[in-house]
C-alpha cells in the first residue's frame, strides 16, 4: 500500500523535529528493521531529498533520526552537483514524488575551505580535486566582497555556496523541477549544520 504523502512543510517539520531530538541526545530511532527493509525493497517513498557533503561527520540519517527509505541522498564534497547529481535530484522529484529538497552545507567544510585557500593563498589543487572545487570559487568571491572586516570567510562561503545551489534548483529550466514548485508541491530549502552543536539551521527558505 502506498503511504500517505507528506507536504513540503510536513516533511520539513519532520526533519526539524528529528534534529531537535538529536541535539537533545534524545534521538528518534530510524526504522532499519527487517520488515522495513522488505517494505522498501519493493518500492521506495522518500519524503525528502538531501543534497549534502561527503564529509564523514555529516550523516543525514543520524542528524534527522530517519531510517531506511526516508531520504533520497545525493552527496558530493562541498554539496555541489554536476549532471549526475542534477539528474538524481530530478529523478527523486519526477519519479518518486519527493516534496522537499534540502541543500545542506556544514561548518568547517574541507571542500569550501580549499576554495577559500585558492582565492586567498593561490592554492593549487591537482587532478580532479581542482575541478571539483572550481564551482565553489564564485561563492567564496561573493562572500569575500560582502563580508564585514574580520568576519569568518570560510563560514560565510559555506552559506553562500548553499544559497547558490538552492537558487540553481529554484530557477532550473527543467519543467520537472519548476512546475511542482510553481504549484506548491515542491520546496527547496538551504540549511547549515554546526559540527559542534549538532544543530541544523534551515536558513534559506522560500
Amino acid at each position: 500500500m502506498t503511504p500517505a504523502r507528506l507536504t513540503a512543510d510536513q516533511a520539513l517539520a519532520r526533519l526539524i523535529d528529528g534534529n531537535h531530538r538529536y541535539v537533545a541526545d534524545d534521538p528518534i530511532s530510524g526504522d532499519i528493521s527487517r520488515s522495513r527493509r522488505l517494505e522498501v525493497a519493493r518500492e521506495q517513498f522518500p519524503f525528502a531529498t538531501l543534497v549534502g557533503c561527503s564529509d564523514s561527520r555529516v550523516g543525514p540519517e543520524q542528524l534527522f533520526g530517519v531510517g531506511l527509505g526516508d531520504l533520497f541522498i545525493v552527496r558530493t564534497a562541498g554539496n555541489n552537483v554536476g549532471t549526475n547529481g542534477m539528474g538524481s535530484i530530478e529523478f527523486s522529484v519526477a519519479q518518486l514524488g519527493v516534496p522537499l529538497v534540502v541543500v545542506l552545507g556544514h561548518e568547517r567544510c574541507g571542500a569550501v575551505g580549499a576554495a577559500v585557500k585558492i582565492v586567498t593563498d593561490d592554492l593549487q589543487l591537482s587532478g580532479s580535486m581542482g575541478k571539483m572545487v572550481e564551482p565553489i570559487i564564485p561563492a567564496v568571491l561573493h562572500a569575500q566582497r560582502s563580508l564585514p572586516e574580520y568576519g569568518d570567510l570560510l563560514d560565510a562561503s559555506v552559506r553562500e555556496n548553499v544559497r547558490r545551489m538552492v537558487k540553481r534548483l529554484r530557477t532550473a529550466s527543467e519543467p520537472m523541477l519548476m512546475e511542482p514548485q510553481a504549484t506548491g508541491r515542491l520546496k527547496v530549502v538551504g540549511a547549515y549544520y554546526d559540527l559542534d552543536t549538532g544543530t541544523v539551521d534551515f536558513f534559506d527558505r522560500p
